[in-house]
């Protein structure tokens, strides 16, 4: 579970600072790579910590990706608090449609609720980000982090359930 915890954690701060570095351009790119990465291991996470204080482990953990970012630049501020406000929005709405999909396969509930929380964090995060509506921002990064989410799906499902609960995902789609 440790490896989940730091590979979220790596994604969220090299996506802070790509942003930093290079703008609102680096948003796409970033979804799709990293956020999807980071959307994906937070359903790992919530399913491994479910009921043992689920909420603070989650908050701490966004709350971690800000700091740690902010720590190493503090220019980063900004994009730091956008990110994790984003992310605790989005993780709400994560974990609402992780839950509704509870008696779905994994598959279906990390795709279902990736979906929601693409749509959530793709509007907030550039929104403050960059102090404004930037609509090929949010449009690129809600199409990036789903594809990315799909595919992120697949390659980490092969680390976090085992294998019969995959092939029966991808086969029936429903449990």
């Amino acid at each position: 579970m440790w490896w989940l915890i730091i590979l979220y954690l790596l994604a969220v701060v090299l996506a802070n600072f790509s942003v930093l570095y290079f703008g609102p351009i680096s948003t796409p790119f970033n979804a799709f790579f990293l956020i999807a990465l980071d959307l994906t291991t937070r359903d790992g996470l919530h399913e491994r910590w479910h009921g043992k204080h689920l909420w603070l482990k989650m908050f701490m953990l966004i709350a971690a990706g800000g700091l740690i970012s902010w720590f190493f630049n503090r220019e980063v501020a900004q994009i730091a608090i956008a990110s994790s406000v984003s992310f605790f929005v989005a993780g709400l709405a994560d974990a609402i449609v992780y839950q509704i999909l509870f008696k779905r396969s994994r598959f279906v509930k990390l795709n279902g609720s990736n979906v929601v929380s693409a749509a959530t964090d793709s509007f907030l995060f550039p929104t403050l980000a960059f102090g404004g509506f930037i609509w090929w921002a949010t449009l690129g990064q809600l199409v990036a982090k789903i594809v990315g989410g799909y595919l992120w799906s697949l390659i980490l499902s092969k680390f976090l359930w085992n294998k019969k609960d995959i092939t029966d995902s991808i086969h029936y789609g429903i449990r």
